[in-house]
Formats: C-alpha cells, structure tokens, sequence
C-alpha cells in the first residue's frame, strides 16, 4: 500500500513538472531600423537606452528587423567602412544581448545588404557578420541563414524573409515559405524589412507590392508579419493576418498615414503565452520603459493597399494588443 501510494505521487509529481514546463511562456522583443547617417559607426545614447530597457524584461529573444547599420550609399562604402560600422552596432548592441544571454536573430535591411545592384559588397559582409554570431534558437532550416531562415520557439514558428528591395518577392521565396511552414507549429510570424502595408507618410509605395504574397500567407496559416522601414509603429490587421510596422530606434521617425505627429521611437514586445497566442506591446519614452496606449494610435489606417484595422478592434483569436500606458 505505502509503495503504491509512493509510486502515485512520483507520477503526480513528475506530471506536475512536465505540465508545469509545457506551460513556460516566452518574450520576444523586436527591434528596427538603428542606424544613423550614412557610414556612421557611432550610436547615441538612445540605442543605449532601449537596449538596456530590453536587458531588463529579460526575453528570451530579440528580433532585428534590418537597417542596423547605415550602408547603401552611393558612392559605395569600402569595406574597411562597412566592417567598422558592424563592429560599431556590435558594441552597442549585439555585445550587451550577448553579455545577457539574450539570442539576436536578424533580417536584413536595405541599409545593411541591399540587393540592388552595386552592393554586393554589403550583402557578402553582412552575411559574414552574421554567421559568426548565429542565434541559440532551434533551427528548422538555417541553409540561407542569415538572409531567409526559420526556427521554433514557445509553440510559434518564426521566418526571417530577405526583402531589401521593392516590387515581387522573388529570390524563390514564396516557395521556401510554403516549404517550411508545411508543417510544425501552428502560430507563425514571418519578420523581414520591407513591409507588406503602407505604413508611413512618404513611404506610401515603398512596400512589397506582389499580391500573391498575401494569398500565401494565408494558405501557410501565417498569423503575423513583424517589418521595419518606416520608421512608424501600428499593430495592424487584416484578412486574420495581422501586420505589425516597427517604430525605429535611429534616426528619422515618421508619421503614419493620416496621423499629424511623428512615431514615438521604441521597441515592440511579443508574449508568447503556453498555448501559442500572442500579446502585443510597445514601449518609448525617454528611458523606453513606457508602454504605448493603444487608444493613442488610430482604428484603422486608409493606405492604398486598403484599410489595416487596429489589432485590438480586429478580432484576431489569438493575438491580443495592451492597452496599458
């Protein structure tokens, strides 16, 4: 009887422990567009600011979604030039995530490795940089790594897609997107540079324009685009699939379509809870430690792609949008 009853709580306890790490949830933090003017190799106190407010949430991952650094100029930047303005965003960046134990997976900008032509330079430099410091993520394909790429995290499968440059997605990436989100995880969020959705005033045409990709994304049961590039923070949503523009760290915040006041700067915040559902956050201010209202930003944007509601009013079942401030 006693060994009986020893034996019945081993096996409570021991399922207890497996329920309770099946239950761990995870963060995600999402970083964009750092750079400065054109070759700089120094980054300003605010670079320093968000990466210490991220340091200390303490997330289990930080995503970079391009221009870290600020190449693609004409004329272009030797390669002394461009390694000097890496080694400058490693000590700002990559150096204290990795003193932290904070994994930083990346996508490139086209400040970083354009793939217009003259920057082949960028892109070789950019990938070298980059395969010295892969991410502690379990990979599901890594061959291109660090241009497209997938890993699995906390129920959520993530793909880096390479766009740096307008128009079709092209580089065969629709059928490696197809490919690896055949299978695994059932919450997927796909991150690259160039967004999908006008976002920002001025940038109204800088976009992926190829409709196919939005069919895609619908048929490989992606819940979630993470872009940067113009500079301009909204969790929108559309069709199920919700599109979330990055506000930038760098330079030259923008103002969103129909909005008067420029993006505050900031980082976004994902929590992956243990079923796989996703909450969003974003956080600014001086120190970056104020998290934005999401009654502050507008219910939906009028673009010329047509209307992103916002997150919160859109209905998605399992992403959600804080309202905290």
């Amino acid at each position: 009887m006693a060994r009986n009853l020893a034996v019945l709580v081993s096996v409570c306890f021991w399922f207890g422990v497996a329920g309770f790490a099946s239950a761990k949830s995870y963060k995600v933090a999402v970083i964009s567009d750092l750079n400065g003017s054109y070759g700089s190799t120094e980054y300003g106190s605010g670079v320093t600011r968000a990466i210490d407010a991220i340091i200390a949430l303490e997330p289990d991952l930080v995503l970079a979604t391009g221009d870290m650094v600020a190449g693609q100029r004409r004329p272009q930047l030797n390669a002394a030039e461009i390694r000097a303005m890496w080694k400058g965003f490693h000590k700002a960046v990559s150096n204290p995530l990795r003193k932290a134990g904070i994994p930083l997976a990346v996508t490139p900008g086209n400040h970083d490795a354009s793939a217009y032509g003259g920057f082949e330079r960028e892109r070789e430099i950019f990938a070298a940089e980059w395969r010295g410091r892969r991410p502690a993520v379990p990979f599901v394909d890594d061959q291109n790594y660090p241009f497209n790429y997938a890993f699995d995290l906390g129920g959520v499968r993530f793909a880096s897609l390479d766009i740096t440059t307008l128009g079709t997605l092209g580089f065969d990436q629709d059928q490696w997107l197809a490919r690896i989100m055949n299978d695994g995880p059932e919450t997927r969020v796909i991150f690259s540079h160039i967004p999908l959705w006008s976002f920002a005033q001025g940038r109204e045409t800088e976009i992926i324009s190829d409709p196919k990709v939005t069919t895609l994304l619908a048929k490989t049961g992606v819940d979630m685009h993470l872009s940067g590039h113009h500079h301009a923070y909204y969790p929108g949503a559309s069709s199920g699939i919700a599109y979330v523009s990055q506000s930038c760290i760098g330079a030259g915040p923008r103002r969103l379509i129909g909005q008067n006041n420029r993006s505050v700067r900031g980082f976004t915040v994902i929590d992956i809870t243990s079923d796989g559902s996703l909450g969003l956050s974003h956080y600014g201010g001086a120190d970056y430690t104020r998290r934005t209202n999401a009654n502050s930003l507008p219910a939906k944007l009028t673009t010329p792609q047509g209307v992103l509601n916002r997150i919160d009013l859109a209905n998605l079942p399992n992403i959600s949008l804080s309202k905290a401030q």
